[in-house]
């Protein structure tokens, strides 16, 4: 077994090598890969370089060189967040940006400082008075809690970007891959914690045992990305960039917004804009001839709808006339639902049921 975990550690290494020399050499990659997502692979690299130094027996399998590993230890959440804002809210790398890394690095300094730069005889001297496990240990946990904190910044952005964009858009951008992503990385880190406590609970052989194995799952997982984000960059580039705007400076009194009601209702009806399947909030508020805050307000005061809610009350009404009229007999339901602006079957099946109270295919047995 630990053959086989030293080949998967030199294939993640030789691979994100690879991807690296790909990055350097190809312009066309240069410009479609996100950068953070290139400095996720450079720590990876960095990561496995330890552990390949270590499993080719240099230097009597030293310690040291697994310690190189620890450069890499407290980068990968703060990159992991950083990803995520640069995918959906499209953040720059910016000098801002380099304060999340400021824990990593004054750990790596620590790492340096205590495990790599000494000689062996002090370390030796060292280690009768401070017990070297328990430096370790705290290594772990201090290693643990920055990951951890930075995923959950990373999920709440995730939250964030999924409940503001129902407010700007009337469909569910393809962002099922960074939901994956990070449920997958987020598992690494529950796997990781729940090993650290199983070592605290006074079963340190269980958790470097099995330490090796997160790393290498990670590995793969972000290495998978990389080669995804190559083949396929428009799935991230395909996100809008969609800007919240906020209403509360709105100058509208409740006669405006009654009018307001009535030319949208009128223009839902005549124009029929939700069967534009990719329709955002600012295209219908200049066709309506306002504002996005003001027609913001309008949907949320007014209507009691956000955006994406209301424009798909409306696909819903079209799909229920269009199932009853002889294209519905030749259609299946999500070719009517497409037909009515849906472009994702998942978001109509809810969308359907949310307003009806059941499912397509249940609404129209009771119809029967």
């Amino acid at each position: 077994m630990q053959q086989i975990l030293e080949q998967l550690v030199y294939f993640g290494f030789f691979q994100s090598l690879l991807l690296i020399f790909i990055f350097i050499v190809s312009l066309k990659t240069r410009n479609q890969i996100n950068e953070f997502l290139l400095i996720l692979i450079v720590i990876l690299t960095i990561g496995l370089f330890g552990k390949v130094l270590h499993s080719v027996d240099l230097f009597d399998r030293s310690f040291k060189l697994m310690a190189m590993s620890e450069f890499s230890a407290l980068l990968f959440g703060p990159t992991i967040f950083l990803f995520i804002q640069s995918t959906l809210f499209k953040e720059k790398f910016t000098k801002a940006s380099l304060q999340h890394y400021v824990p990593g690095i004054v750990y790596s300094i620590f790492i340096a400082g205590y495990f790599i730069i000494p000689s062996r005889e002090y370390q030796i001297e060292r280690n009768k008075s401070i017990d070297l496990m328990t430096v370790i240990y705290w290594c772990h946990a201090i290693g643990l809690v920055v990951n951890i904190l930075y995923w959950i910044k990373a999920y709440k952005g995730f939250q964030k970007f999924s409940n503001s964009f129902k407010n700007e858009s009337s469909f569910v951008p393809h962002i099922r891959f960074v939901h994956h992503f990070l449920i997958v990385t987020g598992f690494c880190m529950l796997i990781w914690l729940v090993l650290f406590i199983t070592n605290f609970l006074g079963f340190p052989m269980i958790e470097r045992t099995a330490r090796p194995y997160i790393w290498i799952i990670l590995t793969f997982v972000i290495l998978f990305i990389s080669y995804y984000m190559m083949l396929k960059p428009e799935v991230l580039k395909s996100i809008p960039d969609v800007k919240v705007k906020k209403y509360h400076q709105s100058k509208l009194t409740h006669e405006d917004l009654d009018r307001l009601k009535l030319a949208l209702e009128k223009l839902m009806l005549e124009k029929k804009p939700y069967l534009n399947a990719k329709l955002l909030k600012t295209e219908l508020a200049q066709m309506l001839g306002v504002h996005g805050p003001e027609l913001s307000r309008l949907l949320n005061e007014n209507i009691g709808m956000n955006f994406f809610e209301y424009v798909n009350y409306y696909r819903i009404k079209e799909f229920v006339d269009l199932a009853k009229s002889e294209k519905g007999k030749r259609l299946t339901f999500f070719g009517l639902a497409q037909e009515a602006g849906f472009n994702s079957k998942t978001t109509f099946n809810k969308s359907f049921k949310s307003l009806m109270g059941v499912s397509p295919s249940a609404y129209f047995n009771q119809k029967q």
